[in-house]
């Protein structure tokens, strides 16, 4: 297919180049560039409200997504897409940045999205899937968001995570926490809680590892915390390192990588066993953003203390031995963690009589 002249949209005010409009990016859907760029000027109060002052790394597919494509992970490895996590060469004046840290302690300024107009720029170079931290510039090392994955592991799909969620909307209420669902765009279910931004990663962290403990307990055949994929069973694993630093999440009302393109859905918990991922794409959000409005908008209206949590964390480790968990391969090694070395290769662990 010849490429098609470049056209411009105004948006916000700016004028946003889009090359190539009428390239595929999700062919078996008849999806454009265009057309995703204009999905995400549908929802924009939403995926702005999602993305507003907050460092972010993209997802680019600048082929569009097709079966097989690779995501790449690394930086020397791009295949047919890649984590774009430093603002690119050439960004106009207008795309502003924050300065972040990973673990390593190595920095890098991160597009920081500001106004519409950023995120129609980011999806002409490809974006589909924003990753924003749960910070906002500039403290950018105190989350104001704790983010809660429940992630379906194998025997289990996103009506598990939908069947443990009441539960976890139960106990968050205990601790004087409201939470906010969303479908991940894929087979699990997030829940955001916004906090004051008092603490750091690594108490945001143990945080959700106490939620994770606490709920876990009660319902012990359909959830887990085991970071060992071999313990983890068909369950829930409620993925406590995506509060680790540099570690995100797809925002809400991101286009996710997958045949239906689905998108990351804000939802009540009233309607959660009514949906599936699939009720939610490119083609069907915008409909439904224009009427019901954006239901995440108050997570940045409203901010809750974590001093309860943080107290339940250490009721753990005082009453169960419960200290922290393992951090994901690519950290430095973190005071108090246990050793990160599978269960069934631990030499030292006690073996059963």
């Amino acid at each position: 297919m010849a490429a098609t002249k470049a056209i411009e949209l105004e948006i916000g005010g700016r004028q946003v180049r889009v090359s190539n409009p009428d390239k595929p990016y999700f062919a078996d859907r008849g999806l454009t560039k265009l057309d995703i760029v204009n999905y995400f000027v549908a929802v924009g109060d939403g995926i702005l409200g999602a993305l507003r002052d907050r460092p972010t790394t993209l997802e680019r597919w600048p082929g569009g997504w097709f079966e097989g494509a690779k995501l790449s992970t690394r930086a020397d490895n791009r295949g047919d897409a890649f984590y774009q996590k430093r603002v690119a060469k050439g960004a106009p004046e207008w795309v502003e940045t924050a300065t972040i840290k990973f673990p390593s302690g190595r920095p890098a300024d991160e597009v920081c999205p500001t106004e519409l107009a950023v995120v129609a720029w980011a999806a002409n170079l490809g974006t589909l899937t924003f990753h924003p931290w749960p910070v906002r510039r500039p403290n950018v090392d105190n989350p104001d968001q704790l983010r809660i994955d429940l992630d379906p592991q194998p025997g289990t799909d996103f009506k598990s995570a939908v069947a443990v969620a009441p539960a976890l909307r139960e106990l968050l209420a205990e601790h004087g926490l409201e939470g906010f669902p969303k479908t991940s765009g894929g087979r699990g279910l997030h829940v955001y809680v916004p906090i004051e931004p008092r603490w750091d990663f690594i108490q945001a962290r143990r945080a959700v590892i106490a939620l994770g403990r606490e709920l876990s307990k009660r319902l012990p055949d359909q959830v887990t915390v085991n970071w060992w994929k071999e313990e983890r069973g068909e369950r829930i694993f409620i993925d406590y390192n995506q509060m680790a630093r540099d570690r995100t999440i797809a925002s809400a009302y991101s286009v996710r990588p997958n045949a239906r393109a689905r998108v990351s859905a804000p939802l009540r918990w009233e309607e959660l066993e009514d949906v599936v991922p699939d009720d939610f794409d490119v083609l069907t959000m915008p409909a439904r953003f224009a009427e019901v409005g954006d239901l995440h908008a108050a997570v940045g209206e409203q901010a809750f203390s974590l001093d309860s949590l943080l107290e339940l964390s250490a009721k753990h480790e005082r009453d169960h031995g419960e200290a922290d968990l393992p951090y994901p391969p690519e950290y430095p090694k973190m005071p108090g963690e246990p050793k990160r070395v599978q269960p069934s290769k631990d030499r030292d662990r006690p073996k059963d009589d």
